[in-house]
């Protein structure tokens, strides 16, 4: 009697997740070989489909592999197979893309070239030192995509036509290279030309020897990264750093740098396994580090950290292999808060004025797309700014999200589109208050409209009237949903970690409107996506001048020591007083009582502002959140003591921290010691009203969110005590925790309101 596992079945086997453009076809192409069964592969819009028929004991070895032996880019979302009928193929082949019209698979990231390219830098002849070497498993992706599906005709590579060589390799079923879309080489792909004193060079051992010139002179370089324009220089010259951060009018924000290696990084800053880990991913992000070791003072410009991460185009390791230099301060390739240049033309215009040459290829970036910049907190990975090697891999949904479109905040601006269960957000796109930063927004969303099949039936918008995001919103002609900043942040960490049933929610940062018409950023609430109920907050606070207290954080400053102490602030004997003048401050404290421009705030990011202002760390920021982030820098992590608050029933109060402060001050505490008192209070007066919410509700689920829990001492230590109280902490992995991450929260409050109405 025959053996039953011996039969000839046949599966047609549908995969969901990111499986376009990570080398997904030919892996399953090599997989069905191995296991002997015959069929075909295709992609489509809506994932990859596989019919295969063979031996029925070689399916589940196959189905298994399948899942667990994919591609390292790959992600796998759902596996389906059903049973079909045998047809006597006679082999395993690789189809055209199948179009399913308004169905849309996952696009890949931009994938940092991996070891077996580099390896064929020198061993393949067509292309040794080539430096647009790619294979299914690398490469651009997401910056050159045009449409869907993911094919070279649907890309920026559609102008270069492929030689022969490479054309036997993109055929090739077995090659590496089979259906790498931008497969290339020195015979028929882009090239790179340098521009400097009038002259254009083309021969590329030519061009790296003078790259290398110039960054050993001193020089700054224009160069076009992956999904836009870079500034570089070395990181070590003082001169040239310090000329850099002065021509791009970057006065405030660090420089990132790029390191030749893992050990040279190690020589400089403090690296632990999780956070190589991700300095080493495929995704190659920036990752906050602390400093060891002395950079040029202008790339961090005193803050004990630096963002550091590794050489991720073929290009980096080639001209590390050629200079002196083993760090590079590469920074994004704009002035002050524009977007990154991504046009050839623009940067030999806008750059010139602050490089010395420009370096330019001839393949188009369509969609521009920033560093991502990582930190680790309690070894998982925080998203600062999440864009290149991350987006545009969706968050899946707990429920439908179909045809939403959420628009966000007004600064670190990302925006997210619903797609059935997946949301979608879009590259980094940053602060909307500038013009070419709104251009840039509203091309994003038009194209990602156009690669992802969706026309919003319904938009998603702040409450902040003011917010430009919020005025597209009501200009779109849609039907119009909104919602609380406060609510979006803590839904947006709920959707990621698939939470759907009410939690304790906390979200710190720096402003949000509040319902009660106030500026809100304190907030301790009881919530699920339907609604939230505020049980309590930080106190409110005077901001003085309005956002101008943000730049100025003196003013919030002033505005707590005369909350705190009233007509004595001349009494305290601080050094802000000295430094600000009597004058200024009595015409601010006449403006406080007359309330001219004044409104309140209850902002853990202007509370964190006033304390970095009275202990004299920072008094005007040069950029979004410095303040914070100076006195995080400056704070003693062997300290444990704390301050006392007072809190009632509504909100918690902080003036007695503030005269606390000022007594120190005038005992000669280090500012460093007062930091870390300061920022252990927030954490036990934070986590004695979550277990106060948690004794009234029976809610052991709290979920952190919002700007300040970029601070790594706060996150780590917060949660760490949270955890120690029993609580089950949910926090940011997937989306930034800042206002890089509203647009899923928007969008998942809408969802779930449209879901439960049906």
């Amino acid at each position: 009697m025959a053996n039953s596992s011996d039969h000839i079945v046949a599966r047609r086997i549908k995969v969901r997740g990111l499986v376009q453009g990570v080398g997904f076809r030919p892996f399953v192409y090599r997989l069905a070989l191995r296991h002997k069964l015959k069929g075909w592969i295709a992609n489509g819009t809506d994932g990859v489909e596989i019919r295969i028929e063979g031996r029925k004991s070689s399916v589940p070895s196959f189905l298994e592999a399948l899942r667990h032996q994919a591609p390292p880019a790959s992600h796998i979302d759902e596996i389906s197979a059903e049973e079909d009928v045998p047809e006597g193929l006679n082999d395993f082949r690789i189809l055209a893309s199948i179009d399913l019209t308004d169905e849309t698979s996952e696009i890949s990231p931009d994938i940092a070239v991996c070891s077996d390219c580099l390896q064929d830098l020198k061993k393949q002849e067509h292309r040794h030192d080539y430096p647009f070497i790619n294979c299914t498993n690398c490469g651009p992706r997401f910056s050159i995509i045009l449409d869907f599906p993911y094919d070279r005709s649907n890309t920026t590579m559609q102008s270069f036509m492929m030689c022969p060589l490479c054309r036997k390799e993109f055929e090739e079923m077995s090659d590496r290279r089979f259906h790498a879309q931008p497969v290339a080489c020195r015979h028929c792909g882009p090239e790179y030309s340098l521009h400097m004193n009038g002259r254009m060079i083309r021969e590329f051992n030519q061009i790296l020897d003078l790259i290398s010139t110039m960054l050993s002179g001193g020089k700054i370089l224009a160069v076009k990264g992956l999904g836009g324009y870079h500034l570089m220089c070395d990181a070590l010259n003082e001169k040239a750093v310090g000329r850099l951060r002065r021509s791009k009018k970057h006065e405030g924000k660090p420089f990132a740098v790029m390191f030749r290696d893992p050990e040279t990084i190690r020589e400089y800053v403090w690296l632990s396994p999780a956070e190589e880990k991700i300095l080493c991913s495929w995704q190659r992000p920036i990752v906050i580090l602390k400093n060891r070791k002395t950079l040029a003072h202008s790339v961090s410009l005193g803050l004990n950290t630096t963002g550091v991460f590794l050489p991720y185009m073929p290009f980096h390791h080639l001209l590390f292999e050629r200079i002196r230099q083993s760090l590079l301060v590469l920074t994004s390739g704009n002035l002050a808060e524009e977007p990154i240049v991504i046009e050839d033309q623009q940067a030999l215009s806008a750059l010139a004025g602050i490089s010395d040459a420009v370096l330019t290829y001839n393949r188009d970036i369509y969609n521009r797309t920033d560093d991502s910049v990582v930190r680790v907190i309690n070894d998982k990975p925080s998203i600062t700014r999440r864009s290149r090697g991350y987006v545009p891999v969706p968050v899946k949904m707990p429920f439908q999200v179909n045809g939403i479109f959420a628009a966000g905040a007004e600064l670190v601006n990302c925006f997210c589109i619903g797609k059935n269960d997946r949301a979608y957000m879009s590259q980094h796109i940053g602060d909307l208050k500038n013009a070419e930063t709104f251009e840039f927004y509203t091309e994003a969303l038009d194209r990602f409209k156009k690669i992802f099949r969706i026309s919003p039936h319904l938009a998603v918008a702040d409450l902040h009237p003011d917010y430009l995001s919020t005025r597209y919103v009501h200009n779109m002609g849609l039907p119009v949903a909104e919602v609380q900043h406060h609510h979006a942040h803590i839904a947006s960490c709920m959707a990621e970690n698939a939470l759907d049933e009410p939690v304790i929610g906390l979200a710190l940062d720096g402003t949000g409107y509040g319902t009660d018409g106030q500026l809100w950023g304190s907030e301790f609430l009881v919530c699920d996506y339907h609604d939230f109920e505020r049980y309590c907050h930080f106190e409110y606070m005077v901001m003085p001048g309005g956002d101008k207290a943000a730049e100025e954080p003196w003013r919030m400053g002033i505005s707590l020591l005369y909350q705190a102490f009233g007509l004595d602030i001349p009494d305290t004997g601080l050094p802000i007083i000295r430094n600000i003048g009597m004058e200024r401050i009595g015409q601010l404290t006449e403006a406080i009582d007359k309330k001219i421009n004044c409104p309140l705030s209850s902002g853990a990011g202007r509370l964190f502002d006033a304390v970095a202002a009275i202990t004299g760390i920072c008094l005007h920021s040069r950029h979004h959140a410095e303040a914070p982030m100076r006195l995080e820098s400056e704070l003693d992590e062997h300290c444990v003591e704390s301050y006392e608050t007072f809190a009632t029933k509504e909100h918690i109060s902080f003036r007695p921290v503030i005269r606390r402060i000022c007594d120190d001050l005038r005992e000669g505490i280090s500012p460093a010691t007062i930091s870390a008192k300061f920022h252990n209070t927030v954490i036990n007066c934070s986590v004695d009203a979550l277990k106060r919410i948690a004794s009234e509700t029976g809610i052991q689920k709290v979920v952190l969110s919002g700007g300040s829990f970029q601070n790594r001492y706060l996150s780590e230590k917060l949660q760490k005590k949270l955890t120690r109280n029993r609580f089950q902490v949910y926090t940011h992995s997937k989306v930034p925790c800042n206002d890089g991450g509203l647009a899923l929260g928007q969008l998942a409050v809408a969802g779930k309101r449209i879901n439960s109405c049906r």
